[in-house]
């Protein structure tokens, strides 16, 4: 990417790159991206399209029945608790709503000329939301949505494509002291992840940063989930994105989603004592677990 862009910016005039980084207003260099983008769509041909249309990776439609999929959104929402409060998000959001807030580079996000993104992770967006209500006065914040996300950096493999849906789950409330809090947000999800996902569920944990939820794990949460809630030592995948403690979601060999404590609140608000837990499935996979010969 940074070679393409250099070769880019050596085409045009000398001081091009600092006046359109730095030199103009976002207003003003929106007006002048929009024009551009007018002039190349006033150009694009039907065959052009057509072209696109079939290789084009952010634009090909998912192989997943839709059928199957609300079928699966609607188990969701019923099991869903009455606390958690359900959001129907934009499918645009505020530039840097990923990089600012999380350890994801903007590269791996489709970047509009508008001064927002294509969402990549609801998870943020949802934090976004919880720091508006807890910043409003809300004790406690729950919230849930179902979003199709879009992901920039290249996948592989057959079935693989660069937008998914994401079933998420975020809570946010100050600290209380010795992992309370923490204990009674973990309950609440994994609860609600295990009536979904049933007696087969795989509900994993990992600790990256020594604190009081660990022992919460062990004398709150496992005691009142009443079922298997395992710890995963080997896991390293989040440990410079989830803060302390992350959660792994699956069936069988099955991995379905993760989650964790993250910082996000506690940046928004500028409030160390902000305590952030999310969780997310995708329901492409949940739904090819529940379906297996579909």
């Amino acid at each position: 990417m940074s070679g393409v862009s250099e070769k880019v910016w050596r085409k045009l005039p000398e001081g091009a790159r600092e006046a359109l980084t730095n030199g103009v207003s976002q207003s003003e260099l929106q007006t002048a991206l929009l024009e551009v983008s007018r002039s190349r769509a006033a150009a694009v041909t039907p065959a052009r399209l057509m072209q696109r249309w079939r290789e084009d990776r952010f634009v090909q439609p998912s192989t997943a029945d839709p059928r199957a999929l609300v079928k699966t959104q609607a188990m969701l929402w019923e099991r869903l608790p009455e606390q958690f409060a359900g959001v129907e998000l934009s499918p645009l959001t505020p530039l840097g709503t990923c990089s600012a807030v999380a350890t994801i580079d903007q590269n791996q996000v489709v970047s509009t000329i508008r001064g927002t993104e294509v969402p990549s992770d609801p998870t943020n967006e949802l934090a976004l939301e919880a720091a508006a209500r807890r910043r409003a006065g809300q004790a406690r914040v729950d919230l849930a949505t179902c979003q199709r996300v879009v992901r920039a950096q290249m996948v592989d493999g057959p079935g693989m494509f660069a937008h998914f849906q994401l079933f998420v789950l975020v809570s946010s409330a100050r600290d209380t002291g010795s992992g309370r809090i923490e204990a009674e947000m973990l309950t609440d999800h994994l609860r609600f992840w295990h009536d979904v996902l049933g007696d087969q569920a795989q509900l994993t944990f990992t600790t990256f940063a020594p604190s009081a939820v660990r022992e919460r794990i062990d004398d709150t949460v496992r005691p009142a989930l009443k079922v298997d809630f395992v710890e995963d030592p080997k896991r390293d995948k989040g440990a410079n994105y989830y803060a302390g403690t992350a959660l792994g979601l699956g069936v069988g060999d099955a991995e379905l989603g993760d989650g964790g404590f993250t910082c996000w609140t506690a940046d928004l608000l500028g409030d160390a004592k902000e305590r952030c837990l999310t969780s997310c499935v995708s329901t492409e996979r949940l739904t090819a677990v529940l379906n297996p010969g579909a």
